[in-house]
């Protein structure tokens, strides 16, 4: 009853707040973020340590989707699905279940929830204007699932001219298939941005994207491949995907308000080609051969609003308001692969859906102090999530199956301060109390602290917590049949983790215009009551609450710039401890640790305004324990430490603009070192099967070409 007064009193109160937002004359977007903000500020104001990646970054990297600019940061890990096509990230070892992905502040819908295991290729990246990464857990400012941290995507809001058209063109190979044809290869960008100032105070605009990926065969041949052999080789390695993007936006500014409302739209289809091919026989001795494929279809609306004003004179407020909507179908049919024509089809099915209402608001600078001053806000969800009878079969126990309808509402309010003791020494610890119809409500704890050397010197100290909830699979899957019994739980709790981190940063300007930024880190991140597959005997598996994970992170960067060139490299060293357990076996709970590096190179020619690009990232050689089954049912099995390949990945691109920088064109190599699969002896589906052998990482060398026109 308390809980509930609470949250009546605190929904009654929290009208207000102050969000992280971009403000609208902002003009040097490297260096104002507004992720864990109070007030958008620059990095070297931020009391969190905030990675940038800018517009222009992204624009040399010629990239078409998130999850491409991402593989090239440090301790992220974009792991791709070669069935589902779908991308998602893997930060300090964990997977995109364990990462919060945001667009302007506001989670984004997913198959099975909300701001987590989002398929990071839906998001392209012509209008984004930045994205702010922060690593740790980051419960209080961001609530649940937010345990290895956030990536916030912020789009572009503000166009300087009267009107603004840009349209682009990129022609890729896909290994070293390409062609034009409607059917052919390769992958085909298109990409139309508008804008319009209608005057001081009104703006819209709008834009749109189209991504044709035509697949990569890779060790198969095709969809129109046929052998009466039955020898497997038909289809693809990465699947053929389709995917269409569009937004448009309004957007209001007159003293000290602003709003902002957005529509997003994706429609997506992903074909998988069966490598299997069957005979199939017609009568009369007739006969053909058949592959069972499915497409798959994927519709996304989010719909966004943000408030930005002054109540009175001091009390800044903020307000988040979104509707969203995602859903999956899938339709089976069956081609006739030497006739090459649709044998069969059965009607489209949705197997995932999702509907979810959002809503965040703070608000913030009620004191008249530079001392001291606090925050104090509430977030909400509702999320309808569906999932049909084919994903899991019967979570009722009754032979006829079903489908899974649940709806989860969460609530949550949150509270932080900021003191600053004196000019040099701040902090500010938050507190959040998150209540749930379907879990117990949980308590998040953050304390950062940020220490001043002089101007040119930071140290940053963070503490966070946060918890994930269980996902769909977890919570209601259904899987038996005579060698299997699979069974979800509906009694998970929520995971636990915490964060603990120190950063350092330098910055040197040196007589000779050169700016050097050097950082140092290290992160710890312990996550406890996590859900894994257990053998309950026989083959009886099911989820529980009962393993540990911890990572360790030692990294440190450098940055060079001096007029046209930059150089930025970092390296990092990190150790994962995973304790597993089947029920009857229990792993060693060892850090095994691995290396990466990466850097990026860029110049440009003062006459002729030329950008060379070149970016490199190397992934050591990785080691985990991993379930290796007993040779009968009644052998417990064993974990074996298993390896991950490393790997080296790089990317160069060259760009010359022409007639005042309206007109660009850009030539590059993806993947130079040609990386597609790597050996991954430590990818298992649990306690009941062994381990894969090979995991698919690129889809080999490619070439590009952009061009790019600015009206």
């Amino acid at each position: 009853m308390k809980k509930r007064t609470m949250s009546l009193l605190s929904i009654t109160i929290l009208n207000l707040a102050y969000a992280q937002k971009d403000t609208l004359n902002q003009k040097n977007i490297e260096e104002v973020i507004i992720t864990g903000q109070y007030t958008p500020q620059s990095i070297n104001k931020s009391i969190y340590k905030v990675e940038v990646i800018s517009a222009e970054q992204i624009k040399n990297m010629a990239v078409t989707n998130v999850a491409e600019v991402l593989n090239q940061n440090l301790n992220i890990l974009v792991l791709n699905s070669r069935s589902s096509g779908n991308s998602e990230a893997n930060i300090m070892g964990l997977s995109g279940a364990y990462t919060k992905i945001l667009i302007d502040n506001i989670p984004v819908v997913s198959d099975e929830g909300m701001g987590n295991l989002v398929d990071l290729t839906k998001i392209n990246v012509n209008n984004i204007e930045r994205i702010e990464i922060v690593k740790g857990s980051m419960g209080v400012e961001y609530g649940n699932n937010a345990v290895a941290g956030v990536i916030n995507i912020i789009t572009k809001k503000n166009y300087g001219r009267k009107v603004t058209a840009n349209i682009s063109l990129q022609e890729e190979t896909v290994g070293k298939d390409y062609d034009l044809y409607k059917k052919g290869n390769g992958r085909h960008v298109q990409n139309l941005n508008l804008g319009y100032r209608i005057n001081d105070n009104w703006q819209i605009t709008a834009d749109i994207n189209h991504n044709d990926f035509q697949g990569f065969k890779g060790s198969l041949k095709g969809y129109k491949y046929f052998s009466e052999g039955n020898d497997k080789l038909r289809g693809y390695e990465w699947q053929p995907k389709d995917m269409i993007v569009a937004n448009a936006a309004i957007r209001y500014s007159k003293n000290k308000t602003s709003l902002f409302y957005k529509v997003n739209f994706l429609n997506e289809t992903i074909n998988y080609r069966d490598s299997q091919v069957l005979p199939e026989y017609l009568g009369n001795g007739n006969q053909t051969f058949l592959a069972k494929d499915i497409d798959y279809f994927t519709r996304r609306w989010i719909h966004q609003f943000n408030i930005l004003t002054q109540i009175g004179s001091r009390i800044n407020y903020s307000g988040d308001f979104s509707y969203q909507i995602q859903e999956r179908q899938s339709q089976d049919y069956q081609y006739d692969v030497p006739n090459r024509i649709v044998f069969s089809k059965d009607a489209k099915e949705t197997f995932y859906k999702s509907e979810l209402l959002y809503s965040r608001g703070m608000f913030s600078n009620f004191l008249n102090s530079d001392k001291f001053n606090f925050q104090i806000g509430y977030e909400l969800d509702r999320t309808k999530g569906f999932a049909d009878q084919s994903t899991f079969p019967d979570q009722n126990n009754n032979p006829e199956g079903g489908n899974v309808n649940r709806v989860i509402f969460n609530y949550a309010n949150f509270l932080s301060a900021e003191w600053k003791t004196t000019d040099k020494l701040s902090f500010r610890p938050g507190v959040r109390l998150a209540l749930s119809d379907k879990f117990d409500s949980q308590f998040n704890y953050s304390l950062t602290g940020k220490y001043s050397f002089n101007e040119n010197s930071n140290l940053r100290g963070i503490f966070g917590s946060a918890n994930r909830f269980p996902t769909y699979e977890e919570l209601y899957s259904y899987f038996v049949d005579n060698n299997h019994d699979l069974r979800g739980n509906e009694n998970l709790t929520p995971e636990t983790g915490y964060s603990v981190g120190l950063f350092w940063d330098y910055q040197i300007k040196s007589s000779g215009n050169w700016n050097y930024n050097i950082g140092l880190s290290g992160l710890y991140l312990d996550v406890a009551d996590r859900i894994e597959n257990i053998n309950l005997g026989g083959n009886k598996v099911t989820y529980l609450n009962v393993d540990n994970y911890r990572s360790l992170l030692f990294g440190g960067g450098l940055d060079i710039k001096k007029n046209n060139f930059s150089f930025n490299t970092g390296v990092s060293l990190m150790g994962v401890s995973q304790e597993l357990n089947t029920g009857s076996i229990e792993s060693s709970n060892d850090f095994n640790y691995y290396t990466e590096v990466n850097a990026a190179v860029n110049y440009r020619l003062s006459s002729l305004k030329t950008l060379f690009a070149l970016y490199y990232k190397y992934t050591g050689k990785r080691k985990a324990f991993v379930y290796q089954p007993g040779p009968t049912v009644a052998d417990s099995g064993q974990y074996v430490l298993g390896d991950v390949q490393d790997y080296n990945m790089m990317n160069f691109t060259v760009s010359q603009p022409f007639f005042n920088n309206h007109f660009e064109v850009a030539l590059g190599i993806k993947n130079i070192f040609d990386v597609t699969t790597i050996t991954n002896t430590t990818l298992s589906a649990g306690a009941h099967n062994s381990a894969a052998s090979n995991q698919n990482l690129f889809y080999g060398r490619s070439y590009f070409t952009r061009l790019n026109y600015n009206f």
